[in-house]
């Protein structure tokens, strides 16, 4: 596995740091677990879905939470009263942390829990500042300036 040095990056950029940190984290998601088991969805144009199968997991065992850019969702497993004697155990039911990295302005609209599937909605919502807007060569600003030296 190669491993990069942004280093250098760092010293000859001025604000750029945020994009080097993002090429170090997505070299270090690579080590990041699999489980649990989880889909990522486009289900519209500005509308994201995830999906984890987290079977075994009440409501009260699995916490969501967003921090700036990042979507956390962890799961603890009360303690079971009792020794149960399995013959065999395919349902993974350990503790687990899974963190997903948000683009600017994307903010969690809501999460479902329904048949071992924790489903997480996402929208982008663009602020208007930041929309692409039209802008009219000799518009109304010419057009005002005309109408007052009429007046005049």
């Amino acid at each position: 596995m190669r491993t990069f040095d942004f280093a250098p990056l760092y010293r000859s950029a001025i604000g750029f740091d945020r994009l080097a940190q993002l090429f170090d984290d997505a070299a270090r998601a690579e080590s990041q677990p699999a489980y649990p088991p989880y889909n990522i969805e486009l289900i519209g144009e500005d509308k994201y879905q995830i999906t984890m199968a987290v079977a075994g997991f009440d409501r009260s065992e699995i916490d969501i939470e967003t921090e700036r850019d990042t979507l956390k969702i962890t799961g603890r497993k009360a303690r079971e009263e009792g020794t149960r004697n399995f013959l065999h155990r395919g349902i993974a039911s350990r503790n687990f942390e899974h963190s997903f990295r948000l683009a600017d302005h994307v903010r969690v609209v809501g999460a479902k829990l329904d048949n071992g599937l924790l489903n997480i909605e996402l929208q982008r919502e663009i602020p208007e500042a930041l929309k692409p807007r039209k802008i009219a060569i000799d518009g109304v600003a010419g057009n005002m300036q005309v109408l007052e030296q009429k007046a005049a």
